[in-house]
Parts: C-alpha cells; structure tokens; sequence
C-alpha cells in the first residue's frame, strides 16, 4: 500500500443510537415527510398524530378547495368537450400553453387576454364572456 492511497473507513456492526431529543427530531421529520406523500387517506392521518403543529388534522382540513383559495368556477371545460377539444387542442388554438387550460378550467383567475384567446378558440363572441367565465368580480 502506498502513502497516497485511501483507506476506508470501518464499517458500523450495529446502529448508532440516539439521545431521546434526537430521535424525536429524526421522527418529526420523517412523520412530516410521510404526511406529505401520502397517497393513501389513511396513512395521511396516521401521520398527522405527530407533535408537529403544522400538520393539520385530516379532520380539521378543508374539503371545499374552491372556497379556501378564492377558485372562480367556468364552463370552459364543459365547452371544450362539447367541442370535442382536448387541452392541447384548445391550448394551441388559443396560442397558450396547456397548463394555462388546464389552470383556467380548474378555475384559477387569469388575464382578461388569456380569457379573450381562449373565447376566440373556441368560436364564441367576447359578449360571451360572462357565460363561459361568470361575472367579472373587478368590475363588482
């Protein structure tokens, strides 16, 4: 063996063992990993019975997400599939990209441009408007 040459580190027999602090912390972190990918509901309330008070019950979430994130309701999917339009149809109709349709139709705000694009995509007249996106809350 030469001077230059490296040598491995001893390989553990057993597991480190961790003070009581620590290995609440490492238990945190993994909960709140789980939590987050859980696909399953009951895995998601298993892991909300953590200490961590930024996980929120699954009883306590709210089920409506249009009412928690100001979401306005449209009817441009119901158009688009009267239509026979997939997203990247309309998408490329309109000259924007399909997760802007996808954005619009799950009913997140955008440009009055956006909504002008998607209006001429799919054959309707700007006085169309109010009965593809409801009313323009700006304009209250």
């Amino acid at each position: 063996m030469t001077a230059t040459s490296k040598q491995e580190p001893p390989i553990p027999t057993e597991e480190p063992t961790l003070s009581a602090p620590e290995a609440a912390v490492v238990r945190e972190v993994v909960v709140a990993s789980d939590a987050t990918d859980a696909t399953d509901a009951t895995d998601a309330t298993d892991a909300t019975d953590a200490t961590d008070a930024s996980v929120a019950p699954a009883a306590k979430r709210p089920t409506n997400k249009k009412a928690v994130s100001g979401l306005q309701p449209n009817n441009v999917r119901k158009l688009r599939q009267a239509a026979m339009m997939s997203k990247a149809e309309l998408a490329r109709r309109a000259g924007v990209s399909p997760l802007t349709i996808d954005r619009v139709e799950s009913g997140c705000p955008c440009r009055m441009d956006t909504k002008r694009k998607i209006l001429e995509a799919l054959g309707l007249k700007p006085e169309a408007r109010e009965q593809v996106f409801g009313p323009d809350i700006d304009q209250g």
